[in-house]
């Protein structure tokens, strides 16, 4: 892939691939003719591709669903597809391919957008990189398990709200999720596996089972549905579990479609055509202030001291586990076998020397940026950390 050059083309540009290859980058005329008219009305002609990304950014926080959202998706295509081929090479089997994971990332933009907090000192792509990577890998290891289950195993391992999920999910009225999840409950209240950890490939209960299930259903049903309801027998249980199933897989393995499939119904143009749409040029009066980013940059440069502080202050067969990790790119078995110890105290001491300096980052955001220490800014903050340590390894 030859990257792109220019603020127009990165922000009005798509991947297309060809297969599972990349194969081009494809120009969205009114993504092109929105940046175009943006850069001929600035008097600063500004170039700096953060510059665009944040103030995107901002007009995507005022109208989630406006062209921004579109500029900015184009923007973090490259990072995207980066983040997908390094994620999905950490697994050794695996029916996606590349442009499927990548499809899944990009659609997850929005979550990217709504963790990204440019007053704490993130940059974009770097974030992006991320929770691409979390949404990819997330899906893959959801995937594994779904694929190495049974039908009977994946029922049992789901939870009750995962369970109404995937039946909302699947567009089925509020009644039948209510007897679907009754019969669900009675048959894993009768059908208990021999062994507890040998539930993976679970077989279908026998006859006898399915009789107790049904006699159990047929019990409980008058107390349990809050409307009229009839009895069960099993094969009728037998076939509501199944649908429980189908709305399962589908609910944890959707179908992926490419944007840069046809339209349906007509014989020209793409979905990411209709993926754009226009922006009120009054965002011209809100533009970013010179000011905004000049606190960026000292906050930036503060962050950075205070972290190098903090990696000081770790003893140094922390900071080695820190540089085999981030520089060298290190799995934790092997930084184990090379430093001739067992994997779990590498994770361990790994562990501890990240928490160590989100605690030195936390405790500064909370006495400079004067912020309180929800669950939802620590969340932030280890990803800056992360952010800042792949970074910081990868210069030195």
């Amino acid at each position: 892939m030859h990257p792109r050059q220019g603020i127009v083309t990165l922000f009005s540009t798509f991947i297309q691939f060809d297969f599972d290859r990349f194969s081009r980058w494809a120009s969205d005329p009114r993504l092109r003719r929105s940046m175009e008219r943006r850069l001929t009305q600035m008097s600063s002609q500004e170039t700096s591709e953060n510059f665009w990304a944040i103030y995107w950014h901002k007009a995507w926080l005022r109208q989630p669903q406006d062209l921004a959202r579109d500029h900015l998706s184009a923007y973090l295509q490259e990072v995207c597809f980066w983040a997908t081929q390094k994620t999905i090479s950490g697994f050794t089997s695996t029916q996606y391919t590349i442009p499927d994971c990548f499809q899944v990332a990009i659609s997850g933009v929005d979550k990217v957008l709504k963790g990204f907090d440019s007053n704490q000192g993130f940059n974009l792509k770097n974030y992006a990189s991320i929770t691409f990577s979390n949404l990819i890998r997330e899906l893959l290891r959801q995937r594994q398990e779904v694929d190495i289950c049974s039908d009977w195993a994946l029922l049992r391992k789901l939870s009750q709200k995962r369970l109404i999920e995937s039946l909302q999910n699947a567009g089925l009225d509020s009644k039948t999720i209510d007897r679907y999840v009754l019969a669900w409950n009675c048959w894993k209240t009768i059908y208990v596996p021999d062994r507890a950890g040998s539930t993976r490939k679970l077989s279908k209960p026998d006859a006898a089972t399915w009789k107790a299930i049904a006699e159990l259903y047929n019990s409980e049903f008058k107390g349990q549905l809050p409307f009229p309801a009839s009895q069960a027998n099993p094969e009728t249980l037998e076939k509501w579990l199944l649908a429980c199933v189908k709305a399962a897989r589908a609910y944890l393995y959707p179908n992926v479609t490419s944007i840069n499939q046809p339209r349906l119904g007509q014989d020209s143009g793409e979905i990411v055509d209709n993926l754009v749409g226009e922006v009120d040029d009054s965002l011209l009066t809100d533009m970013i202030a010179s000011e905004e980013a000049q606190n960026r940059d000292r906050q930036q440069a503060q962050i950075n001291q205070v972290l190098i502080e903090a990696l000081k202050a770790l003893d140094s067969q922390e900071r080695q586990l820190l540089e085999l990790y981030y520089a060298r790119q290190l799995t934790q078995t092997e930084m184990a076998k090379e430093l001739g110890t067992k994997q779990y105290n590498v994770s361990r001491k790994l562990s501890r020397a990240r928490q160590l300096l989100l605690k030195s980052l936390a405790r500064w955001s909370q006495t400079n940026l004067h912020i309180s220490l929800s669950s939802d800014v620590l969340k932030g903050i280890s990803a800056l950390l992360e952010e800042w340590l792949t970074g910081y390894y990868s210069r030195s």
